[in-house]
């Protein structure tokens, strides 16, 4: 395309410089005695002669006739009469006539000189030329002059400059047109190499700027989609183990024992685990590859965390556990109710599991014109400061007090939480309450 570009423009440029020079030969005086002050002053030049002649004879025309040679340098004046004759000298100079003649007709501008001219063909023209001046076809004057033709090419190094700059812009616009595209280019190739991280980050405001940035767009969508479908499988295939193993174990135990029927309930409780589990994943997972696919509401987070409270506090009391709920306003808020809803739901369910026994777990709401805050705090050993960010990785584990013998669950729940939260351009923190642990969901408005 550099090439392309960079021909064309100089093929314009030389066209364009043809075309000047062109014109300028063509407008070029192909003889002085042509140009209309010229004619009058050869005029002049004929008839003071003329006068001169016919005061003092030839004696006074020769006089003036020097002193016009002597004021033009290079040029002789003859004064000629009607056969072509001297009249000063008596000699014949009919030639000098009719080589004037026939000067003037062939230095007239022609289609045959043009295409001579073009292919660098040069005519010759006389080394002489002559010019005539003719008076009611009695007398004549010749001009004599040692003076050669125009050349169309005398003025190249004047011009030369405009060719330079000329081609030099052209290059500046050719470079500038193509750079783009090559890096264009060398990112695309890196991006399908594997390097998925590869971005232009183009700051032009043109049209290639808009393709640079239309492709860092589908770059960042590529990436999230991959990187949502290798945590999607990663999760799934990890987190899948476990219940099935304790199915495989539930299904034996029905087959051995003499009371298959017990081990129904254990079966069911699996499937339900892994149901649950399953749409959580999937939900989340297909929200962060495609966010048009969220179903956004306007949801009345005050009767949004009452009913949630209402479907934990079970669970809560079956550990001796109270939930309160300090909520006095009605806030509104624009977004996707389920996935805050499996947001919220584990934050509470992760507080429920590892608050100590006649405990209370503090869920408020704090709002603002930005943004609005899901405060949830539990009063049990808390997390070491030095894990307080690895707690929302998928399946980590803080070995020592939250465990699964406390009822901890898969290591899920607050990546799950953290992931919902950043769908909705918000962030979701831990810290230490002393005691307990505290997670704060903020969300844009």
């Amino acid at each position: 395309m550099f090439r392309r570009i960079l021909l064309w423009f100089a093929g314009m440029l030389l066209l364009s410089f043809v075309g000047f020079m062109t014109t300028s030969y063509l407008n070029m005086p192909r003889s002085p005695g042509r140009e209309p002050m010229a004619r009058r002053l050869q005029g002049f030049q004929l008839s003071e002669t003329m006068r001169a002649y016919g005061t003092g004879g030839k004696q006074a025309a020769a006089e003036y006739l020097s002193r016009l040679d002597a004021a033009f340098p290079g040029a002789s004046h003859y004064f000629l009469d009607a056969k072509g004759h001297d009249v000063i000298t008596g000699e014949d100079r009919s030639d000098l006539l009719e080589r004037s003649r026939a000067d003037q007709s062939r230095n007239q501008p022609g289609f045959a000189q043009f295409v001579r001219w073009w292919m660098g063909i040069r005519w010759s023209p006389p080394r002489s030329p002559f010019r005539r001046v003719s008076a009611d076809g009695r007398y004549s004057m010749i001009v004599e002059s040692e003076t050669t033709p125009p050349d169309p090419w005398a003025n190249i190094a004047v011009y030369g400059w405009i060719v330079a700059v000329i081609v030099l812009l052209s290059y500046a616009l050719a470079w500038t047109l193509a750079k783009p595209i090559r890096r264009l280019r060398e990112t695309v190739v890196q991006f399908g190499g594997g390097s998925l991280e590869t971005r232009i980050g183009s700051k032009r405001r043109d049209e290639v700027g808009d393709l640079e940035r239309a492709f860092d767009q589908m770059a960042d969508r590529i990436q999230t989609l991959l990187a949502a479908e290798r945590r999607l499988l990663q999760d799934i295939s990890h987190e899948l183990r476990s219940p099935l193993a304790r199915l495989k174990f539930a299904l034996e135990l029905a087959r051995s024992s003499a009371e298959p029927r017990t081990a129904l309930p254990r079966v069911q409780k699996e499937v339900e685990r892994l149901t649950v589990l399953v749409n959580e994943l999937l939900q989340v997972t297909r929200a962060e590859g495609d966010p048009d696919s969220r179903n956004v509401s306007i949801i009345d987070l005050r009767e949004f965390l009452s009913v949630l409270v209402e479907d934990c506090r079970i669970e809560a009391e079956a550990r001796g556990c109270t939930i309160d709920l300090a909520v006095r306003d009605h806030v509104k808020w624009q977004g996707d109710p389920e996935l805050l809803h499996r947001a919220v739901e584990n934050v509470i369910r992760n507080a429920i599991h590892h608050a100590p026994p006649n405990s209370e777990i503090e869920v408020d709401l704090q709002a603002s014109d930005r943004s609005v805050t899901i405060r949830v705090r539990d009063h049990g050993p808390g997390v070491p400061d030095e894990h307080l960010t690895e707690i929302f990785r998928p399946f980590y584990r803080v070995e020592e007090d939250r465990s699964r013998q406390n009822g901890g669950g898969v290591g899920l729940g607050l990546s799950i939480a953290q992931r919902a939260v950043r769908v909705h351009h918000g962030e979701i923190r831990a810290a230490n309450a002393d005691p307990g642990l505290a997670v704060e969901l903020t969300l844009p408005r």
